[in-house]
């Protein structure tokens, strides 16, 4: 039996019943599942409860979900189309799919499918590309959707296995090890990891890929979409800028590109035509409705222009200073990779709660990230930027932490050198 496949096996009712515990203490406590009470959105602000909070929550890392282009491209979309075109894309896909795959393709320059989302992406890619015969290795914070899709195909795999967060080394040695078991060997990661905000190893990836034959990689880039590489094409992008024959990636239309569903990006047209064939839930899910396709025409466009460039360089200044004021405030800032996610340990989930809830009532709206998102002693605050926030607001938010963190922390039996000493395994002193 293999790692993954005890993973999941143990995960019992005594976990779900912690993790409801959990949920439901930071529930009543008022952090996690509220609602906005806005009726205009206005920029980096949300109304929680009647009262007016930055907002440090958002995946939208460009701002472009306010754009009048977007907007205008939608109201369009519905006024030719109407709200829904409801058909199997198996039979018939509304045109605006071919104009968005077109733009798509000119970004990526690589053949794409449009999913409904990415969750529903890896449904239709991991069962059509991994055969029987084949062997998986998953980075340990792989996404928890690409972990889901694995589940399904993993009674009928003889090995499935887990690895330590970016370990290089231990992937090479399971290569190694495997290369002559197994037609494929394929490793699961993700591109920008959700949580920490630090980033997967891409130029070892492709030294293995170079290396090794048989060797596949498969990359979520759902975080990295839009605010880095050549037209937005995202952080695997960036760091070389093309697709090596035996790289899968997918990414989101969700978040910085503002819109709606996935994109799954192929090597080539054969394996691209394979999986649009194969794939069950191309097949039986339902389609994008055409408002957010319009969005997702009018946001690749943007893409495409010059203008993209400016609004990356914006966001990066913005990383860049939040990066200095953990360093300046001593703050223990798990990952100082340079994307906008950022993720303040804590350590124990009581100080999760605490913390959140002395920020929320100064003003500032962020992620409790608590356990089964993270390890039950690797709470923290992630902290999502986004071009809506301004410098003002993230001295703000950061100077509270400052503040109110050493008391939280010693009511938990906990310090700061405690904390770094908890996230060894990818803590980076801020330079």
């Amino acid at each position: 039996m293999s790692s993954f496949e005890l993973n999941v096996r143990d995960m019992k009712q005594t976990d779900l019943t912690i993790i409801n515990s959990i949920m439901e203490e930071a529930r009543e406590a008022g952090i996690i599942q509220q609602s906005t009470q806005d009726e205009i959105f206005r920029r980096g602000i949300i109304n929680v409860n009647g009262k007016d909070l930055a907002n440090f929550g958002s995946c939208s890392y460009l701002g472009l979900e306010q754009d009048e282009r977007i907007k205008a491209a939608m109201i369009d979309a519905i006024q030719r189309y109407g709200s829904q075109f409801s058909s199997s894309r198996a039979y018939m896909s509304i045109g605006l799919y071919e104009e968005l795959n077109m733009l798509l393709r000119q970004i990526f320059k690589a053949p794409v499918i449009i999913s409904p989302t990415v969750t529903l992406g890896h449904l239709s890619n991991i069962p059509a590309l991994i055969g029987e015969k084949d062997a998986i290795i998953m980075d340990q914070q792989v996404h928890n959707s690409v972990q889901s899709a694995v589940a399904i195909i993993a009674p009928k795999l003889n090995h499935v296995s887990l690895i330590k967060h970016n370990r290089i080394d231990k992937l090479e040695e399971q290569i190694k090890a495997l290369q002559h078991q197994y037609e494929n060997i394929w490793y699961l990661a993700d591109g920008v990891y959700s949580m920490y905000g630090d980033v997967a190893p891409v130029k070892e990836i492709y030294r293995l890929l170079e290396t090794y034959e048989n060797f596949h990689c498969y990359v979520d880039d759902a975080h990295g979409m839009s605010w880095t590489g050549r037209h937005g094409a995202g952080y695997v992008y960036s760091e070389l800028d093309y697709l090596h024959p035996r790289m899968y990636f997918i990414t989101s239309l969700n978040k910085s590109f503002a819109s709606a569903g996935g994109a799954m990006v192929y090597p080539n047209e054969k394996i691209m035509q394979k999986v649009r064939n194969c794939g069950g839930t191309l097949t039986f899910s339902g389609p994008i409705q055409p408002t957010l396709l319009g969005a997702a025409i009018a946001s690749a466009k943007i893409h495409l222009g010059e203008e993209i460039y400016t609004r990356q360089k914006l966001l990066d200044n913005l990383m860049e200073h939040f990066i200095q004021r953990c360093h300046q405030w001593g703050l223990p800032l798990v990952s100082a990779d340079k994307t906008p996610i950022f993720f303040i340990g804590v350590g124990m989930p009581e100080a999760g709660y605490k913390i959140v809830e002395k920020l929320m009532k100064a003003g500032y709206f962020t992620n409790l990230a608590v356990f089964p998102a993270v390890s039950k002693n690797r709470t923290g605050v992630r902290i999502p930027i986004t071009l809506n926030n301004t410098k003002a607001q993230i001295d703000g938010l950061l100077s509270t932490i400052a503040e109110e963190l050493p008391a939280i922390l010693k009511n938990t039996n906990y310090s700061i050198e405690k904390i770094r000493k908890t996230f060894r395994i990818i803590y980076k002193e801020v330079a």
